[in-house]
């Protein structure tokens, strides 16, 4: 990749990360107005579906924190000794995000397990009020996000909180209704299992993408066998190895090989001309666009010295 591409990549990144730290600021400063209305209005009313969603709501301020954090950690400039930055400072904030999810999931589930079995008394007129509130600053929230959670997975992580947390809201009206026409105190204790079913498919969700990028797994929608192929398609190629593909962070997707040519190739000047066409086959074939490609060209007669060697 050219220095011109390099620059506008990390100039790219630096504007997508800002405008992703703009959009998180304005939803944290939501959820924490909400959060603590929601913490007093459940402890007057009783409701512990409106405090297990002002607890998913509290994972979620606090997963906005890190959020925030890991975006501008993401922007900080390469160095000898962080040779790609802090890039993949916005993973690890999501996977952070989505133990917490996971964990308040656990709490929440035998908190309502319990209050099915014995439930407590409800005021279900301000529960449903919080409800209302709740849900509208969810909606806002997700409109603020709904254009940036393709851009990296902390904002796809709060995107999908968000979502988590505006359903959750409608089943704390929806109990909140049933208790108020019934008096049926258990609806409340069913919403709190729905907020649940809700967060455990998320963080799981959260945490296999997180930790995909983590364990430098090839790109999900990367087929390295076709990526092979299309190598050993590329003239004077004969053979490719050590092919390898991982994730930097969201939207960097890195490959590298050792790509075997013939010996007069690289005498007779042609390396010029392979490198360039397996850059365009990188950056240009795959689903996944892939602008950081190292190609290694290595002589058809070093492989072969390799080959007897190793007998």
């Amino acid at each position: 990749m050219s220095t011109d591409e390099h620059s506008h990549s990390s100039h790219s990144h630096d504007h997508a990360a800002g405008a992703s730290r703009g959009r998180l600021a304005i939803v944290l400063a939501l959820v924490a107005a909400v959060l603590v209305a929601e913490v007093v209005t459940g402890l007057l009313t009783g409701s512990l579906a409106l405090l297990a969603d002002a607890g998913h709501m509290l994972t979620d301020a606090a997963g906005l924190i890190i959020a925030l954090t890991a975006a501008h950690l993401s922007t900080l400039p390469a160095t000898d000794r962080s040779t790609w930055g802090m890039r993949r400072a916005e993973v690890i904030g999501a996977a952070l995000q989505a133990g917490m999810l996971a964990v308040v999931g656990v709490v929440v589930g035998v908190r309502a397990i319990g209050d099915l079995i014995g439930p407590g008394q409800i005021e279900a007129e301000g529960m449903l009020v919080m409800g209302v509130i709740g849900l509208a600053a969810n909606i806002i929230s997700m409109l603020v996000l709904a254009g940036g959670r393709g851009e990296n997975l902390n904002v796809r992580a709060a995107f999908l909180e968000v979502v988590g947390d505006a359903l959750g809201s409608v089943g704390v009206i929806a109990a909140a209704v049933v208790v108020a026409l019934t008096g049926w105190t258990r609806a409340d204790a069913l919403a709190s299992l729905l907020i649940v079913a809700l967060i455990v498919p998320r963080a799981a969700t959260l945490l296999r993408a997180a930790g995909r990028v983590l364990m430098d797994f090839t790109p999900e929608d990367l087929d390295l066998s076709q990526v092979r192929r299309h190598i050993l398609r590329v003239d004077h190629v004969e053979d490719v190895h050590d092919l390898h593909a991982w994730t930097v962070s969201s939207g960097m997707p890195v490959l590298t090989a050792h790509v075997v040519v013939r010996d007069e190739c690289l005498a007779d000047g042609h390396t010029a001309v392979i490198l360039e066409a397996l850059r365009t086959c990188a950056a240009e074939h795959f689903p996944v666009r892939i602008t950081h490609a190292t190609f290694q060209l290595e002589p058809a007669s070093q492989r072969r010295r390799e080959a007897v060697d190793c007998r």
